[in-house]
């Protein structure tokens, strides 16, 4: 739109520059044609009158408003004239009048209601009006040039318009389809058409979107590796210690580790993997808290439910879930027993809070501890985890186009809240 702006304001200010001069070429050589006619005019009659006896001086004058419609009326100084008016024509043919005849040279037009272009000069000691009715004071730039440029500037916004429409409408795809690729969808061959520059952008573009899927692809199989040749050794190891005969602190700390190990793993492979070939379904968030919440209430710990009037939206079931079961546990694991989920809507934004009443956090670490393998185990705990939990859960806020903010609660605990923007099409309640 702004660049639509700048043409329009481009091609207005060249059809104003346009008329400018046409006015200026056109209007200085019809002034002085114009100022040289009354000039010569008023020379050739003052010299006509001089020269004829004064008894044919009346015939001339006739003779001249007859043959050239020229009328010679004797001046009163105390006339009232009305000053000129302002046509830029009139005003220079002026000017040049009486750069040539004198500065107290007096002009009028219509004077007495008598139509014609009056000037004033003197034959001797007498001052006469010299009426002459065959000068043309038109602007030189009449309403019709007006239209036709108005018309031509119409035509160039529309073309203007056309053209921008082709210019941005790759461009636009282009963007739709980075955003996508930031989100982690897959997007198919954009057409590589329009101008050359814009064909090279979109073949680059293809080639690496190509290149990301491969490199997605390699990755998917190489975790799957990972997690085989990783967990099955876990699994046997485990076999092995639970077939021991005693039941010893040896034996439960050793099974103790191999979940922890397992864990871990299932950690970092939830963090490499992500979240983004999961397809978004339009669902209620808030039933999806309340399943979960069972799930705790069958390990013997059931968080309390503070939740708000929500309205279904697009999400990733499965990552929401992961979201919301780190947080959770991130919250049992550093502030005890009491959590407390909590839901509401606010400037359309999903608020989604979970609340411990843990030690909280120091001044200045709640950022650090949102990145990848970032504990703070002195303060928040005596065990600290694989340091991803909070990762994988900003992640996922993130691939819903949210945020994850961590604060200190004033009565003590700490407050992860969860915001993510609900989208405009959704109608609340």
């Amino acid at each position: 739109a702004r660049i639509v702006v700048l043409i329009l304001l481009l091609l207005a200010a060249g059809q104003y520059l346009a008329l400018r001069l046409f006015d200026e070429f056109e209007l200085e050589p019809r002034a002085a044609a114009g100022a040289l006619q009354i000039v010569s005019t008023v020379k050739l009659t003052r010299l006509a009158v001089l020269a004829a006896q004064d008894d044919r001086r009346l015939d001339l004058l006739q003779e001249l408003n007859q043959s050239e419609g020229i009328r010679i009326y004797s001046f009163d100084p105390l006339e009232e004239i009305d000053p000129l008016p302002s046509d830029p024509l009139i005003q220079r043919i002026a000017k040049k009048v009486r750069e040539q005849l004198g500065d107290k040279t007096i002009i009028a037009v219509n004077h007495l209601d008598l139509p014609g272009l009056w000037v004033s000069f003197d034959i001797g000691i007498d001052d006469y009006w010299l009426v002459i009715p065959s000068i043309k004071t038109e602007h030189p730039i009449p309403w019709q040039w007006m239209g036709w440029g108005a018309v031509v500037l119409v035509l160039s916004l529309f073309g203007a318009w056309l053209i921008m429409g082709r210019i941005n409408r790759p461009l636009r795809q282009l963007a739709q389809a980075a955003d996508s690729i930031g989100r982690g969808e897959r997007v198919g061959k954009l057409p590589e058409a329009g101008a050359v520059e814009f064909a090279r952008v979109t073949h680059a573009f293809n080639e690496m979107s190509e290149a990301l899927a491969r490199t997605e692809a390699d990755r998917n199989l190489l975790l799957g590796g990972v997690s085989h040749d990783l967990r099955t050794p876990l699994a046997r190891l485990r076999l092995s210690v639970e077939m021991l005969d005693q039941e010893t602190d040896l034996k439960s700390g050793m099974v103790q580790d191999i979940d922890d190990m397992d864990a871990i793993i299932r950690q970092f492979l939830a963090y490499v993997r992500g979240a983004e070939g999961e397809v978004e379904v339009t669902g209620d968030v808030n039933q999806l808290i309340r399943d979960i919440s069972e799930r705790y209430e069958r390990q013997g710990r059931r968080p309390t439910l503070e939740l708000g009037r929500v309205p279904q939206f697009a999400f990733r079931p499965l990552a929401m879930q992961r979201l919301i079961t780190n947080l959770v546990d991130n919250a049992y694991h550093y502030g005890g027993s009491s959590v407390t989920v909590q839901t509401r809507v606010k400037d359309s934004r999903l608020m989604l809070s979970v609340l411990d009443r843990g030690p909280g956090l120091p001044e200045g670490e709640t950022e650090r501890l949102l990145r990848p393998f970032e504990r703070l185990d002195t303060s928040r705990g005596r065990e600290g985890g694989s340091g991803l939990g909070l990762a994988i859960a900003t992640r996922i806020a993130r691939l819903h186009d949210g945020e994850i903010k961590l604060k200190n609660r004033k009565d003590g605990g700490l407050e992860a809240m969860v915001i993510i923007p609900l989208r405009p099409e959704i109608r609340l309640f």
